[in-house]
Order: structure tokens, then C-alpha cells, then sequence
């Protein structure tokens, strides 16, 4: 994972030109998030702004130089998916929901130099990339209406003698994406961004492996969880019959894959720390006097 932050910071500096001498500037900017969140996994494969939830956070972003800048988010969002809506039904019949708590630093690139003096350029388009860490978990709704966390019940048998151990509620994620920012006079900036979050985890949806023995599951932990384990009697066939339970052993999910979110949103932020130059951060040459 260091060799992997490692290579974006090395990537940006190249290209952005950066020298050391811009690091001991300082240009802050602090402000606020909204937008919203989808997901992309077992349960929606490919469909962009499926389900989208609202998510808002805090932006804490330091300046170097007119090109390079580092950003600070801190995100609430959630997630969602079902087979019902994204699948055509498919007859695995899962769906899920997940809160998301999310803290990223990533490294901004402004394709233009953006300055806030007269008679200079005020916007500009960029990229960027970093590392998120983040929290989630799944949940469902049982045919009662009571709502489980999933995690917690094991639906792929985790926990289990001779099953993996249950996953991970807080995982990694690598951040990437575009964005627009504008300088609205010397202290406030605008912004929008889009950016995926390539997650190390398959199980944000709670479906990353293969059915287990239901019958085994109903036997060691009780009708609740085997039945959220495979859903598919709660569908029938054209002749009003129920759908038969999977076997053993069947594909559940995608384990070669890890699932992805997205966040897109509008931004607002404040500048301050450098009063005369908010976002040109070279400071002009005094001529001598003789």
C-alpha cells in the first residue's frame, strides 16, 4: 500500500512540475460537501447514479503552488443495491444497504494554473487520486420488516468450523477521479467532482462468495439467517410456485472482483493563511535599491 501512495505522490510531482521550494508555502482552504453516493458490485454491475444516496462532509484543502494542492475529505453517505431493480430480477433476489463513513487524502493536478488576481485565470479542471479509509455496514430487510445487519449473521457461512472468518467492517479504498474548481474573488472557491473508490474489500454488499449448505446454516444459526442467506423462495415461477433454495457450493457472488462507490457532489470552501495570494503562491522578487 506505501509503494502504491508512494507512486501517485512521485506521478503528480512529475507532471505538475512541483519543486520543494512550494512546500514551505501555506494557502488553506476549509469548507463543505453535498452530493451523492452510488454503488457498483454484485448487485449493480454497471449502472452509474443507480440508487443514489445523499452524502455531505467537511473539505479541508492546503495549496503548493498554482498546479498542486492536497485535499483533506471527510464524507457520510450510504449505499445501495438489489437485484430487483439493477439485475431484472434476477433470481438470486439480494439486495442491501450500508451506511459509509469515509476520511481521504488525496493530491490534486489542475490542468490550468489557477490564480485570484485580476486579470488572471480564476478556474480550472483537475484530477486526482490518494487513499480513503472507510467504514461501512451492510444491511437488509427481512420479510417482517425487521432490519439485520448482515455482517454480523454470516450468510456465507463466515465463522464457521472450516469457513473464512467473518470480513472486515473497515477497509482501504483507492480514490480517483475529475473535478472543476472556480475562484469566486480573493476567499471563496467553488467546486464539483465526480470520483470512484476502489475498494480492497468484496463484501460491501455483503455478497462475495458461494452459498453454503442452508440447511447446515438453518441448523447452526437459525431460520432468520438461513433465509437471508438465499432469498430466492420469496420468488415464483409462472406457475405461482416458490424457487427452489441453491446448492452448496453454487456462486454467490464475484470473488475474483472487489466492489467500488462513487461520490459526486459541489463544493464550498474558504481560503485563508495567505491574505494577498490565495492560490498564487510564488512570492514576486523585490528589486534593489541603489
Amino acid at each position: 500500500m506505501k509503494k502504491i501512495i508512494l507512486g501517485i505522490w512521485m506521478a503528480f510531482a512529475l507532471f505538475s512540475g512541483v519543486s520543494v521550494q512550494t512546500l514551505n508555502a501555506q494557502n488553506s482552504e476549509i469548507g463543505a460537501t453535498v452530493g451523492t453516493m452510488f454503488y457498483l458490485g454484485e448487485l449493480n454491475p454497471s449502472k452509474l447514479f443507480a440508487q443514489p444516496k445523499l452524502a455531505a462532509g467537511l473539505v479541508y484543502r492546503y495549496n503548493l503552488s498554482p498546479r498542486w494542492a492536497l485535499k483533506a475529505d471527510f464524507l457520510f453517505g450510504k449505499v445501495a443495491g438489489s437485484d430487483a431493480l439493477t439485475n431484472g430480477g434476477y433470481a438470486r433476489n439480494l439486495s442491501f444497504h450500508s451506511p459509509i463513513t469515509e476520511f481521504s487524502a488525496v493530491a490534486e493536478l489542475n490542468f490550468l494554473r489557477l490564480y485570484n488576481t485580476v486579470g488572471q485565470n480564476h478556474f480550472t479542471p483537475y484530477i486526482f487520486a490518494g487513499l480513503t479509509l472507510f467504514s461501512f455496514d451492510p444491511m437488509a430487510e427481512y420479510t417482517d420488516g425487521t432490519v439485520y445487519e448482515l455482517q454480523s449473521l454470516g450468510t456465507e457461512g463466515q465463522g464457521l468450523e472450516g469457513q473464512p472468518k467473518k470480513y472486515s467492517l473497515t477497509h482501504f479504498a483507492i480514490p480517483f477521479g475529475i473535478g472543476l474548481r472556480v475562484n469566486i474573488g480573493k476567499y471563496v472557491c467553488l467546486g464539483a467532482e465526480w470520483g470512484f473508490r476502489y475498494t480492497f474489500t468484496d463484501y460491501l454488499d455483503d455478497v462475495g462468495g458461494r452459498y453454503y449448505d442452508n440447511d447446515l446454516l438453518r441448523e447452526q444459526r437459525g431460520d432468520i439467517i438461513a433465509d437471508m442467506a438465499d432469498r430466492t423462495p420469496e420468488l415464483f415461477d409462472a406457475e405461482g410456485n416458490a424457487l427452489p433454495l441453491h446448492r452448496a457450493g453454487e456462486q454467490r457472488g464475484n470473488s475474483t472482483t472487489h466492489d467500488l462507490y462513487s461520490y459526486a457532489g459541489g463544493t464550498i470552501t474558504v481560503k485563508f493563511g495567505n491574505q494577498d495570494r490565495t492560490c498564487d503562491l510564488k512570492k514576486p522578487h523585490k528589486r534593489k535599491k541603489y
